[in-house]
This record gives structure tokens, C-alpha cells and sequence, in this order.
């Protein structure tokens, strides 16, 4: 390897420069890193935008080395595909992603500080479809981005989609642990996004409500609240029984999740009575475009 090559891999061991990050993520040889070298020097151009000159790079490859240096989780493009609705992740630049940041804050300022009982939040709505699992999962990618361990728990026990949406196994999980029956691993921390965890369901019971009822969940909550720094639940539609409210009671904070032209006041207003007869405070509302 000649002079320039081995500068960049020094560098990469000591402070992952941009350059280093560039020439590992696409496999450069030292020979392409020392043309690239050649014309960032020429040109009086940074090293990016010198491989993407060449042909070397592409724009979000740069984008990409950006985000390593400065340690936010940001997905390259041909891995996009197959976790299309994490959009936080994805397209972290974007309206959306900056939606999910904005409340982000909210929940930092009103739920996520010394000032207030650690508690989870439980995200809930009235109907299926209203989009709980890709709010829930985005708004934890966020919470992750921030660099606190985040733990996203899926007890959508009638309905789970949270292992789809990141890709991971679903055959142990949430019931297991319930049901006295987990005896693997159950929490899965997400390639990528090295302070993002994921608590899947596993096998889907035949008696959801009456597993989040027993005080092993509530147990099950306080232990995950006080080793995580931000603890984000899904939850079933509030029209397929009492689950969320009672999930809600346990983590002790709700948001609620409302689809645009679709969801009806009755149902949303009748979901936040039975929240509020329940010890579990709402902490805010989201009305969903996707």
C-alpha cells in the first residue's frame, strides 16, 4: 500500500475522516484513494466530493460518511428496501424525519427528563390502520439517534408488525417472558443503529388482554424503564379490545396516533376517556398523513 493509502487507513483507526470512511464503505483500492488524493488536491476540493467527481462515490455515500463521523445512525441506500417505512432512519434529512425529531423534543421536554418518574410511553389509537407501528418504530429510531439506549417493546399482542419493520426474528418474545416460557435472548439490538433495541412479541397468545393484565407486565415495564433511557411501546387499536388502555396504565404515559380523514372523533374521544380513568397520562397527540 503506498503512502497516501496507508494515511487514509491511519486515519480511519484514529478519527474516521471522512476519506477513511468513504474508501472502507466502498471498498476502494489504493489506487483509486491516490487518484482521488490527486484531484481533491488539484481541484482544492474535499475528498467527497472529489470520489463523487470520479466516480468513485455517490452523493449519499458522502452523506453516509457524514453520519459515521459524527456517530448518527443513517442507512446507505441498497439497505433501504428492505426497512422502506423507517423513514427516521432511511431519510434522515427529510419532512418526515424532521416531524419525528419535533416530537422527539416534546416527549424529551415532557416525559424524558430528571424532572419527571421515568416512565414508558405507550403509543395508542383507536383503529387498525392508523399507523401505531410505524410511528412507533420511527419516533424510537429517533430516540436512538439521540445516543441513549432506546428499547421499542411490541405488545401489539393480537396483531404484531414491529419484527417486520426491522427485519428481526419473531420467535421469542414479549408472550414468552409473560407466559413464564422465554428462555432465549428476547431483546434484540438493531444492526445500524447501535442504541436501538427491539422487544419483539414471539408467538402470538390466545389471551392478549389477560397477559398485559397480570402484574407481570407492570413488573416487566418498571424493570425495562430503569435500564433504558427511553422506552417506546406499540400497542393493539383500541377497537379490537381493552389492551391499550390497560398497557397504557402501565407504562404510565400515552400518545395518541390519529390518521387524517379517517379516524372519527367518537372513537378517538372514547379512547382518551378510558385512558383517562386509568393511572397512564397523555402525554400528547399526532395526527398521521402517511
Amino acid at each position: 500500500m503506498n503512502s497516501s493509502a496507508q494515511m487514509l487507513g491511519e486515519q480511519s483507526v484514529a478519527d474516521r475522516s471522512i476519506g477513511a470512511i468513504i474508501a472502507e464503505t466502498r471498498n476502494l483500492s489504493a489506487d483509486q484513494v491516490e487518484r482521488i488524493l490527486n484531484h481533491q488536491r488539484t481541484q482544492g476540493i474535499r475528498f467527497g466530493e472529489a470520489a463523487v467527481a470520479l466516480g468513485f462515490a455517490s452523493a449519499d455515500d458522502v452523506m453516509f460518511a457524514l453520519a459515521q463521523q459524527f456517530h448518527y445512525p443513517y442507512a446507505l441506500e441498497e439497505h433501504r428496501k428492505v426497512n422502506a417505512e423507517l423513514v427516521a432512519l432511511n431519510q434522515p434529512f427529510g419532512v418526515q424525519a424532521e416531524s419525528f425529531r419535533a416530537i422527539r423534543s416534546q416527549l424529551m421536554m415532557r416525559v424524558f427528563n430528571d424532572l419527571q418518574p421515568r416512565r414508558a410511553v405507550a403509543v395508542i389509537s383507536p383503529d387498525s390502520g392508523d399507523g401505531k407501528t410505524f410511528f412507533a418504530a420511527n419516533l424510537a429510531v429517533a430516540l436512538a439517534q439521540l445516543g441513549g439506549r432506546t428499547l421499542l417493546v411490541d405488545a401489539d399482542l393480537r396483531g404484531p408488525r414491529v419484527h417486520e419493520v426491522f427485519g428481526i426474528d419473531n420467535k421469542v418474545g414479549l408472550s414468552g417472558i409473560l407466559s413464564g416460557r422465554a428462555e432465549a435472548q428476547v431483546i434484540r439490538q438493531i444492526q445500524g443503529v447501535p442504541s436501538l433495541f427491539v422487544l419483539p412479541v414471539g408467538a402470538t397468545p390466545p389471551n392478549p388482554v389477560e397477559l398485559v393484565e397480570r402484574p407481570a407486565f407492570g413488573l416487566l415495564i418498571r424493570e425495562l424503564v430503569a435500564k433504558f433511557d427511553h422506552v417506546i411501546v406499540d400497542t393493539p387499536a383500541a377497537s379490537l379490545g381493552s389492551d391499550a388502555a390497560v398497557i397504557a396504565a402501565r407504562c404510565g404515559a400515552a400518545l395518541l396516533v390519529s390518521r387524517r380523514n379517517t379516524s372519527r372523533l367518537q372513537a378517538v374521544a372514547a379512547m382518551l376517556a378510558d385512558v383517562a380513568d386509568s393511572p397512564a397520562v397523555v402525554v400528547g397527540a399526532v395526527i398521521n398523513d402517511q
